[in-house]
């Protein structure tokens, strides 16, 4: 991924558009990462992806109430603190 540093991103901005085109732009301030720039297509992508992954996750939480594969919510947050969960 190729890298700019905040104050070449503001004065090259119309060659950033251009870059992310082909891929992502890294955005450094001082020295350290603060941004990465995408193009649209690959935004809209990314969320489509997300979206899908939670109507998946939603599907299976969904079955598993219906076959009674819950746990107690006190249960679920003791393991969770704890770290002792399957």
């Amino acid at each position: 991924m190729e890298t700019l540093s905040a104050n070449d991103a503001k004065t090259k901005f119309g060659e950033m558009l251009m870059k992310v085109q082909r891929a992502p732009v890294q955005i450094n301030k001082n020295g350290k990462p603060v941004a990465v720039i995408l193009s649209m297509e690959e935004y809209q992508s990314s969320e489509a992806l997300k979206l899908r992954y939670l109507q998946f996750r939603l599907a299976q939480a969904t079955k598993d109430i219906d076959e009674g594969n819950t746990i107690d919510g006190e249960q679920f947050f003791d393991e969770l603190e704890s770290g002792q969960y399957d």
